[in-house]
């Protein structure tokens, strides 16, 4: 059980590098037949297209179903004043950080690699980011993944919101060939989205989790059995 949570967690956060869910601005939505139907699940009935997530309500305007893991829900109307192809790009990016994440808090529960025990000794989760933050290392990440965010994030995103070809999350990192099969790419996108929506959720769960229990996700689970505290000791 312990290994296929684990190698469901490594799936999940490996769909980031799989190609990005597709964007299609108005005016490229009407040819939009033979792309985005390829990942509906029976052809819309119950996902994307013809689709309404509220019962009772309207599909809001921007939302058509021709974006992938569209099922028109927006409650707040976001969509009626927020830039779709920023927003999606925010999505996508959120969601393959959270599925690193949720990876890693797993992973931290029953593998220590090699260095980090002598340096951070047998803290983890928001302790161990506590130490990082102490010791620095946190500080490097914010510097050199910002760095990296400025010189090619910002400009990836600024080309697109000018109307360029690129769909949001394209940066061309595709080492496996996960996006050269047309007739997979579309599932490989609204997997993509999926995973990274519900990594999303996870990963707040698990650190909400911590902050009220003092232990990992695996660490908790652990000390259900016979009906033990999984509750650490005060």
């Amino acid at each position: 059980m312990l290994r296929t949570t684990i190698l469901a967690a490594v799936a999940a956060s490996a769909a980031a590098f799989t190609a990005p869910a597709g964007f299609l601005r108005p005016s490229a939505r009407v040819a939009a037949k033979n792309g985005p139907t390829m990942q509906l699940y029976r052809d819309g009935q119950l996902q994307g297209l013809g689709v309404i997530a509220i019962p009772g309500t309207e599909r809001p305007k921007n939302l058509d179903g021709t974006l992938v893991g569209d099922v028109g829900f927006d409650p707040l109307g976001f969509s009626n004043w927020l830039n779709l192809y920023w927003a999606r790009e925010a999505e996508i990016k959120h969601g393959r950080v959270a599925m690193l994440a949720a990876t890693g808090m797993i992973v931290q529960d029953v593998y220590k690699f090699p260095g980090v025990q002598k340096t951070f000794g047998d803290a983890a989760m928001m302790k161990l980011h506590n130490l990082a933050v102490e010791q620095g290392a946190m500080q490097q990440l914010l510097l050199w993944l910002g760095l990296l965010e400025i010189l090619t994030g910002l400009p990836a995103v600024i080309q697109g919101l000018k109307g360029s070809e690129r769909t949001p999350g394209d940066f061309g990192f595709d080492p496996l060939g996960c996006g050269r099969n047309p007739e997979t790419l579309a599932r490989r996108q609204l997997t993509e989205l999926k995973n990274g929506r519900l990594a999303m959720i996870a990963v707040g769960g698990m650190v909400h989790h911590y902050l009220l229990v003092g232990r990992g996700p695996i660490e908790f689970i652990k000390n259900i059995p016979n009906f033990k505290n999984p509750l650490p000791p005060f």
